[in-house]
């Protein structure tokens, strides 16, 4: 096969038309197809000597997209999980090629054979209560960025908002009457509805004060120069509050505690508190219902509340099966 298909036209027709245009995919989703391009030209030109302008699809073969996988764990130390993440950009580039050229469908096939790598699944961190009340208690309500991050931390608590998500709130989001509510904008411009607490939404009203009646479009959360909070900013923020909190609360300091940390102690506590699976799924915005058990997995206290139910010395709870001794079913599943 000669080599006449350059690479670049596809990279920005993929870029700006089927990433933005055709799946309407994320800001953040956009920025990561585009970081995976910008490391597998790097690594071809470096390795093999071909400039990005010269690249031509036939060239990059499997060969060559698996000493890229290769070079990102070994010499850029990605996880698995980053490696799996480039990949999948990868396979996506290709089978948009695929799709526009017959003659490249069958390099289009074997670069998508190039599986995933199976990753450990990391466990999920969460605040028991009591931390999650010394994280809300460590701001400085006296003072004005005080009253910001703890309307902030209550509002992630409340919502399980990811910090985007919570940056990108605007006053028109919040309905205050007649049943509070929030409108959060999540990934892949999915909109939810999520209800907000009595005492949070005094303390957001207390924070917008004359801005509740301002623009609607106008941001939430800003920072001490009065611009919209960014994620970052937000990320920034809890780490301050739980450095204050772990003065009282020690064991903050074992845990790794981000915006995110919160989101998954809002998915538990609702568990904890009897909230069917389905309501936390759409209270989170999971498209699947398999990321949203993953909490009921991680709940030990429910795991052992189980355990404790058929404890050594428990003769009603560890009785033998009624099933045992019904001669007919035993009867019945010895023909099986």
């Amino acid at each position: 096969m000669s080599e006449k298909n350059p690479f670049g036209p596809f990279v920005r027709r993929f870029l700006t038309e089927h990433v933005i245009i055709d799946c309407n995919l994320s800001r953040n989703t956009q920025k990561s197809y585009r970081d995976t391009i910008r490391l597998l030209f790097s690594f071809i030109r470096e390795r093999y000597g071909i400039e990005p302008v010269d690249l031509a699809v036939e060239q990059v073969t499997t060969d060559v997209v698996r000493a890229f996988l290769t070079h990102l764990e070994g010499q850029r130390g990605n996880s698995v999980a980053t490696r799996n993440l480039r990949l999948a950009a990868i396979h996506s580039i290709f089978k948009f090629v695929g799709r526009l050229v017959p003659e490249l469908v069958d390099l289009s096939a074997q670069v998508n054979g190039i599986p995933l790598r199976r990753a450990p699944v990391p466990s999920i961190p969460y605040l028991e209560k009591p931390e999650i009340d010394a994280l809300l208690e460590a701001p400085d309500r006296e003072t004005r960025q005080g009253r910001r991050d703890y309307a902030l931390l209550l509002f992630l608590y409340n919502s399980g908002a990811r910090a985007d998500e919570a940056a990108r709130l605007t006053v028109g989001d919040v309905s205050f009457r007649p049943s509070p509510s929030v409108r959060i904008h999540g990934k892949g411009s999915k909109t939810r509805f999520c209800p907000l607490w009595p005492h949070t939404t005094a303390v957001l009203q207390d924070l917008l004060g004359s801005r509740i009646n301002g623009p609607q479009g106008a941001a939430i959360f800003l920072n001490v120069r009065g611009e919209p909070l960014t994620r970052f900013g937000i990320r920034t923020m809890v780490s301050r509050n739980t450095a204050k909190a772990a003065k009282k609360m020690p064991s903050l300091l074992e845990k790794r505690v981000s915006p995110h940390t919160i989101r998954h102690t809002t998915a538990v506590h609702l568990l904890r508190s009897g909230v069917d699976i389905n309501t936390i799924r759409a209270w989170l915005g999971h498209v699947l219902l398999e990321t949203t058990n993953r909490y009921a997995e991680v709940d030990l206290e429910m795991k052992a509340k189980a355990l404790a139910s058929c404890a050594i010395g428990d003769a009603d709870a560890c009785a033998k099966p009624l099933w045992r001794e019904d001669p007919d079913l035993m009867e019945f599943l010895t023909t099986l």
